[in-house]
């Protein structure tokens, strides 16, 4: 009598279970989403061209990062310039960065959502040479 009493509800239950298997997934982001800009940069001894890179607030990027010379790397800070560093990140990113190694020849594929206005300083963080230091870039969210 037990098991009968609780059917209806084991009925719903499994219903529910069913029924979730077929609601939306959330995405990743992917460069086939339409509201994409792909931005091709090269790195190269001691500078990213172009720089600085433009994008509008809202926007989903996608780096395509190639090194010319020799490896390089890229890190970019995720608060805008002037920003405390524990503030709200304004760029967000579909997967963890640090230090991207820019193998010589190999396109890096670096995918973010630029969701707060500032300017986004970035460099390389792979010892390449004299003017290491000086190998800057950033990106401008308006």
């Amino acid at each position: 009598m037990r098991i009968a009493r609780h059917f209806p509800l084991l009925i719903c239950i499994a219903l529910l279970v069913v029924l979730g298997q077929f609601l939306p997934k959330p995405r990743p982001l992917l460069a086939q989403d339409q509201n994409i800009q792909v931005v091709k940069l090269t790195a190269k001894k001691y500078e990213y061209s172009p720089s600085p890179i433009h994008v509008k607030s809202g926007t989903k990027v996608q780096l395509k990062i190639t090194a010319v010379d020799h490896d390089h790397g890229f890190r970019i800070s995720v608060v805008p310039e002037g920003a405390e560093l524990n503030g709200k990140a304004g760029l967000i990113f579909a997967a963890p960065q640090d230090c991207v190694l820019l193998k010589k020849g190999e396109v890096a594929t670096i995918e973010l959502f630029a969701q707060m206005p500032g300017t986004y300083p970035f460099r390389c963080c792979h010892t390449c040479g004299l003017g290491h230091r000086g190998m800057k870039g950033q990106i401008e969210v308006e």
